[in-house]
């Protein structure tokens, strides 16, 4: 597992900073089952749709979101451990969407620094990385262990920039959500949709997506014709 690398500026460099859930890897929908479950054992009927538009949340602001601010101070540590341990039964399972390491390599081969912005932690991190397997690629990540707000706040799109040494002027955010489409609007880098997350093109636009492709095997082929260029 390889870890942070310092990185400074060298005047024109660039930064591609990368979601990972739902974005290199093919997990948003074991999020929905998995939060559902762990709902359901907390005795509250959550339809997954609602999960499905909650997913790249934090987990404290997912619960808040979908049952309130109030329950969610009560209940929202023992809901998001529950969700903890149920998706930690899938981390073997984890497999990165179509051309997601690809992309990455690409990309840091033609000069960009690869980051990773991210609300996993720990071991599920560490089995995230494991499924994308383009370690060699990337050269920071912030993880939600390195902000005090997830998304859509701007600081984990923020962070990643300050890790890879690069403004947000020349850098590109590319996530799954509209949650990412806003922090990455936030942070005043430019935006790219995905649709592998199950979010409506639309949306992804509406939100702040400058371009929009199925998943990272499409943006990786048609590289040219994005901001990635």
């Amino acid at each position: 597992m390889s870890t942070n690398k310092s990185h400074s500026d060298n005047g024109n460099g660039r930064a591609a900073v990368f979601d990972v859930d739902g974005t290199l890897v093919d997990t948003n929908h074991l999020h929905v089952v998995t939060w559902w479950e762990a709902f359901r054992q907390a005795g509250h009927r959550v339809p997954t749709h609602a999960i499905h538009r909650a997913v790249g949340l934090g987990s404290e602001d997912l619960v808040a979101h979908l049952l309130g601010a109030d329950r969610a101070e009560d209940e929202g540590a023992d809901i998001s451990a529950a969700h903890k341990t149920l998706y930690a039964q899938h981390f073997e399972l984890l497999a990165a969407l179509p051309g997601a390491g690809r992309l990455l390599r690409r990309l840091a081969a033609d000069g960009w620094t690869v980051v990773l912005a991210t609300s996993a932690s720990g071991g599920e991190l560490s089995a995230l990385r494991r499924a994308i397997d383009a370690d060699d690629a990337i050269t920071a990540t912030a993880s939600a262990d390195d902000v005090t707000e997830g998304k859509p706040a701007p600081e984990p799109v923020e962070k990643a920039l300050e890790l890879a040494g690069i403004p947000a002027e020349r850098a590109v955010f590319v996530g799954d959500t509209v949650w990412d489409m806003r922090a990455g609007s936030r942070a005043g880098v430019r935006c790219v949709g995905l649709l592998c997350g199950g979010i409506p093109r639309d949306e992804l636009e509406e939100a702040g997506a400058e371009a929009v492709f199925a998943d990272p095997a499409h943006l990786l082929a048609s590289l040219p014709r994005s901001p990635l260029a």
